[in-house]
């Protein structure tokens, strides 16, 4: 058995989730958990049979039940055949070479660190190069920063299998930003960072998740930031913030962001 789980929440998206899968090319093997969120076709082990680096398994919800339902029964999964990490990756996102045997040997060389991320590149529907997003890399300026932003891109992220134990699955509560309360549990309960290196390619989907119900994604954001909410710059920048992005479009966002990050 491998060291590591990669972990794929798909609906209607085979396509997708294959060219995700072909992308992971690494010196280590890496198994590969893909849960099936009620999609009209499912997919089938059979269908990645071109996958060498480790074992393929497919699990399916009888219904679709959310991103954040899959994402907990696949975790359950994971953790019952005692890993020592897990990763995420989604559906069309790509890795670049070797980016699972990066992370695992950082958090082997860096032990009071159970949880990471990593710089992304962001392309957009038609494979056109948009910019890198650089995210913070010390735990300090991560929890601080948390309050602005998601402070890890979730299919970059890598940790250790037992923190689960301490900070329990993903919260259903928060449509559309199940991450974004995900790693506040993870930013109170143990030393983070990010690896300052581009892993991931990520695909800016309009119908993504971020694109079709962005307004309830930051809605469940403002709602995230209030309950960890304290009296300090970064809470009070961070709620300002995220109202301003109500009143913006996810095309100027992306545009702003282009033009910060291309500097």
């Amino acid at each position: 058995m491998a060291e590591i789980a990669v972990l794929i929440p798909h609906y209607n998206a085979l396509e997708a989730v294959k060219k995700s899968i072909r992308s992971i090319e690494e010196t280590i093997d890496v198994d590969v958990f893909i849960i099936d969120d009620g999609s009209e076709t499912k997919p089938k082990v059979e269908d990645f049979n071109f996958y060498l680096n480790g074992r393929i398994e497919v699990y399916y919800l009888d219904e679709n039940k959310g991103i954040e339902h899959a994402l907990n029964f696949g975790l359950s999964i994971i953790k019952s055949r005692k890993y020592k990490y897990i990763a995420r990756l989604d559906c069309a996102d790509t890795c670049k070479k070797n980016r699972f045997h990066k992370q695992v040997e950082f958090l082997k060389k860096n032990k009071e660190i159970e949880f990471i991320g990593s710089w992304v590149n962001l392309f957009d529907d038609n494979n056109n190069f948009l910019y890198t997003l650089k995210m913070p890399a010390d735990h300090h300026s991560i929890k601080k920063r948390n309050y602005l932003n998601a402070m890890f891109i979730h299919p970059s992220i890598c940790f250790k299998a037992k923190l689960l134990d301490i900070i329990g699955n993903y919260p259903t509560t928060h449509k559309a930003a199940e991450d974004y309360a995900f790693f506040f549990k993870v930013i109170r309960a143990t030393i983070t960072a990010n690896i300052p290196e581009a892993l991931v390619n990520i695909e800016i989907n309009s119908q993504g998740i971020s694109s079709t119900k962005r307004k309830k994604q930051v809605l469940s954001r403002i709602k995230i930031i209030l309950d960890n909410f304290y009296f300090g710059v970064y809470p009070v920048y961070g709620l300002f913030r995220n109202i301003v992005l109500l009143f913006i479009s996810q095309k100027i966002s992306i545009y702003l962001k282009k033009m910060l990050y291309s500097k």
